[in-house]
């Protein structure tokens, strides 16, 4: 592959890492500066004040001071001042989206040069702020020269991108292949001897659709435990329904889990669930880290989103239709009901996830995007 001239940023949101979009952001800048490109990271800091972090000769990760979070936002003036002073060191800003203020940055900077931008998600939650924002998003979607999704799906299905198909490509989020120690993952799976191991992972927030997994307990025998990781504000919400239910030998709210333990989770559980029942789960990062470790998926058929494109139904798991536990409990139990068919989705997990899920088709397609610029 040729050899890519240009000096890229990636622009937006926050660090340390805290989801899906800044870690997306995030390899990209240290998939492209291993294979010796130039690319940097700007972004918000979640707490204190503005900081340079060095990972090789190629990339820098810069983080500017906030003064407050708002509406999901990093407000953070030194954002402007950063990106105006720095933006003639750059051939293309990659601006991840939504991110209000990323965008307002690039709007009062005067980069003149090429513009992708990274549609991560339509901004769904903020319906009345989003009114005074939507100009902000008009510019940014005439400004950009390319703009990326992660699945077809979403990329065909938003209102917002209707207008601007013909500049649209999908590049799928990709990670590096998940390692469980073998130690650690027997250390899980003789706490829980016995058990099939449904795990699931993610913010105790009501999008994640968290109740029904629990519900879902109901319809399973107590040859299955579901362990859910993972920390918010539903926290409390969750133990008393699995106490009322008397589900507290089915289901264990297992906390966060340290990137030190979170490989070895993966490693043990025989199924993950994803249970979102919002289009706010616009991919499922957590989807292809598991299917990375063979494990097969159960998520939901959410309208519009990309996390039914994520797992293939019938190949690397089985998709049901959000906000029903019968039926989230009915697919674990079809995909463990005998060797055969566990080994068949197990396999085909695998195989989707090398066949479109690598980091390294992610910075591959990343690199031909701005060649082609």
């Amino acid at each position: 592959m040729k050899e890519l001239g240009n000096k890229i940023l990636q622009l937006g949101k926050f660090y340390p890492i805290y989801g899906g979009v800044e870690k997306v952001e995030f390899e990209l800048m240290l998939g492209l500066s291993e294979k010796n490109i130039r690319c940097d990271m700007l972004c918000a800091a979640l707490e204190g004040k503005s900081k340079k972090y060095v990972f090789n000769d190629y990339s820098e990760l810069l983080t500017c001071h906030s003064w407050i979070k708002a509406a999901a936002t990093m407000i953070s003036p030194v954002m402007v001042f950063t990106l105006r002073r720095r933006k003639n060191d750059y051939d293309v800003i990659h601006i991840h989206h939504p991110d209000p203020m990323a965008c307002l940055a690039l709007y009062l900077s005067g980069y003149k040069g090429k513009v992708v931008l990274h549609w991560h998600s339509d901004i769904l939650k903020q319906k009345f702020l989003f009114r005074f924002y939507k100009p902000l998003q008009d510019w940014i979607l005439k400004r950009a020269d390319m703009i990326v999704g992660t699945s077809p799906i979403y990329l065909k299905e938003s209102k917002y991108l209707k207008s601007v198909q013909h500049k649209t490509i999908c590049v799928p989020i990709g990670v590096d292949p998940i390692i469980p120690e073998k130690d650690k993952v027997s250390v899980i799976r003789e706490k829980y001897k016995g058990k099939k191991i449904v795990f699931s992972l993610g913010r105790l927030v009501a999008y994640k659709g968290f109740k029904y997994l629990v519900e879902a307990a109901n319809y399973l025998n107590d040859s299955f435990v579901i362990l859910i990781g993972g920390t918010g504000p539903l926290k409390d919400e969750l133990e008393n329904q699995i106490k009322i239910n008397s589900l507290e030998n089915k289901v264990e709210l297992v906390g966060r889990i340290s990137d030190d333990m979170l490989p070895s989770y993966y490693g043990a559980c025989d199924v993950f669930c994803l249970s979102s029942i919002m289009k706010t789960e616009a991919f499922g990062i957590v989807q292809i880290e598991a299917m990375s470790c063979g494990k097969p998926i159960v998520a939901t058929n959410i309208p519009q989103s990309g996390v039914p494109f994520v797992n293939a139904h019938g190949e690397s798991g089985l998709n049901v239709e959000p906000s029903n536990a019968e039926d989230l409990a009915r697919a674990i139990m079809d995909i463990t009901k005998d060797p055969d068919t566990y080994s068949h989705y197990s396999s085909g997990a695998r195989n989707r996830y090398r066949e479109l899920f690598t980091k390294e088709k992610m910075i591959e397609s990343s690199i031909n995007l701005y060649n082609n610029l």
